[in-house]
């Protein structure tokens, strides 16, 4: 895997793990937010 695509899934990942937090705290609209985030960092990776 090249530095660029560890760069973008590293980033992905944290965005997971914030929509994660998100979702026990009950930020549900952030949650979908975050998500997406994730999916479009995944996509350019």
């Amino acid at each position: 895997m090249s530095n660029q695509e560890n760069y973008w899934l590293k980033i992905a990942q944290y965005d997971l793990d914030t929509a994660d937090s998100m979702l026990k705290a009950g930020r549900y609209l952030y949650v979908g937010f975050m998500c997406h985030q994730a999916i479009e960092k995944i996509l350019k990776g």
